[in-house]
């Protein structure tokens, strides 16, 4: 036999004599299971007795959560989900999140309004209907608004990237013409020297006129 109470679950069970019963304490939590490599994880969603290991035992795995995607990747049964809550579990502030974020906890809240009969099944889930429209068309343009943020911060790095190669070129071309400009003037001043010793052959000639 199994009845809950506000975030735990109790198991009676008879052993050996029927009129003893003993009653099995367990706090139910649903929370994430760390899986994959360091830097790069992803979790279970699992439904687990709160004093198991982290990524020990569980009761049931419920869902698959990735968050190093934009948006974040999550997989989760939210029949399962929705019925642990129904038990009592408590999900820890993560998967809290998680089930707002996939609308369980909206449709738990919705589904306790209709066991009080302050609102039919019917507007119920037109309710939620609607809550998930409005929730799927604002994860698509926060997607899409990544999307082109990611192509900006791309087409100015490479813009930037453009900026740095051409000063380098810039740089190499002053060093070249430097260095050829330094080389020129040796050249220039073996012509002038040239050019100035030249005319000796003419004062020869005048000396040798003058002796004759």
């Amino acid at each position: 036999m199994v009845f809950t109470k506000k975030g735990f679950i109790f198991a009676a069970r008879w052993c050996g004599d029927p009129t003893i019963k003993n009653i099995l304490y367990m706090p139910v939590k649903i929370r994430l299971q760390r899986h994959g490599r360091k830097q790069a994880p992803y979790y279970h969603i699992v439904v687990a007795d709160s004093r198991a290991p982290r990524d020990g035992k569980f009761i049931e795995n419920i869902g698959y959560y990735k968050p190093q995607t934009v948006p974040a990747t999550i997989e989760l049964d939210a029949d399962k989900a929705l019925s642990w809550l129904e038990k009592g579990a408590q999900p820890t502030d993560t998967c809290r999140a998680i089930l707002s974020y996939k609308g369980v906890l909206y449709k738990h809240h919705l589904m306790t309004g209709v066991r009080k009969g302050a609102i039919t099944e019917d507007a119920a889930m037109a309710k939620f209907s609607k809550w998930i429209e409005e929730k799927q068309a604002k994860v698509a343009a926060h997607g899409n608004k990544h999307q082109s943020t990611l192509a900006e911060r791309n087409a100015a790095k490479l813009a930037e990237e453009s900026k740095v190669k051409e000063a380098r070129l810039q740089k190499i071309a002053e060093k070249r013409a430097a260095a050829e400009a330094a080389a020129n003037p040796v050249v220039e001043a073996t012509e002038e020297v040239v050019t100035e010793e030249a005319p000796a052959p003419e004062a020869s000639a005048e000396t040798t006129e003058t002796a004759e």
